[in-house]
């Protein structure tokens, strides 16, 4: 069985949800006790996106996240490194564009989207804070960010009792649902070893991003952090500029078949 390490080498992460891709989502409603439903349908709330807008959902998976965007008449592009997990969902939903892609080096040319989020993929890459910045090149001026992850609960008492179910009860409950338990333990080990709260949100500044805050979801089991690209960023180079044009060039798209 496959399992990643906290290093986060890409090729063993992606390797990992390839292997739990075909029961990945009953396993993850069964481990949250069905909270995962509730949290996704408040990003979407957040994202906002309307009819006629294009949404980067990075780390989709099998594209349950992105569903909602195309059930609603919205252009979403369901992006994930896992190709397994891409084949699963293009299967289940082959209305929806679902490509292979690095949060490192995103196969997009700047300013395509009009909102990005990722909804429980951030910790899994391998460099967070580059992940932040990609997400900044490709949204466009004005455009929203919205990042669930799971986080830190706030009451004392509360995280310790969650620490003890991620450490123990989940690895036990994984054993007897999932095809691969060890990718749980990972999941365990990488939830506790994320940054707080206030700590992503200093990431997302230092990315570039504006207007940054955050909601606590279940008593900060999650949090929801929304941002939004600035008008003029500093940084950015210009549009139909060389370098620009150089970097698209080299990025190609890989879509997921079924």
């Amino acid at each position: 069985m496959n399992r990643a390490s906290l290093e986060k080498r890409p090729e063993e992460v992606a390797a990992m949800f390839d292997d739990v891709a075909p029961k990945y989502d009953i396993v993850n409603d069964i481990l949250s006790m069905g909270q995962t439903r509730r949290w996704r349908k408040i990003v979407v709330e957040a994202v906002g996106a309307l009819p006629g807008q294009r949404v980067l959902d990075l780390a989709a998976g099998t594209g349950t996240s992105s569903e909602p965007y195309a059930d609603a008449g919205i252009s979403v592009v369901a992006c994930d490194f896992s190709v397994g997990m891409l084949k699963v969902g293009k299967r289940r939903r082959p209305d929806i564009d679902f490509i292979a892609g690095d949060a490192t080096n995103l196969p997009f040319a700047d300013n395509s989207f009009d909102a990005s989020t990722i909804s429980f993929g951030l910790r899994n890459v391998t460099d967070a804070k580059k992940g932040l910045a990609e997400m900044l090149r490709v949204t466009k001026p004005g455009g929203k960010l919205v990042v669930a992850e799971f986080s830190h609960p706030t009451v004392p008492l509360w995280r310790t009792m969650y620490t003890e179910y991620l450490m123990r009860a989940l690895p036990a409950i994984a054993t007897k649902v999932a095809s691969n338990p060890d990718a749980y333990v990972y999941l365990a080990e990488s939830i506790r070893a994320w940054p707080d709260q206030d700590h992503l949100s200093a990431w997302l500044t230092e990315a570039g991003w504006e207007g940054v805050a955050y909601r606590n979801l279940s008593g900060g089991i999650v949090a929801i952090h929304r941002a939004t690209k600035p008008l003029a960023p500093v940084h950015e180079v210009p549009a139909g500029s060389q370098g620009t044009a150089a970097a698209t060039k080299r990025r190609k798209i890989t879509r997921a078949k079924s």
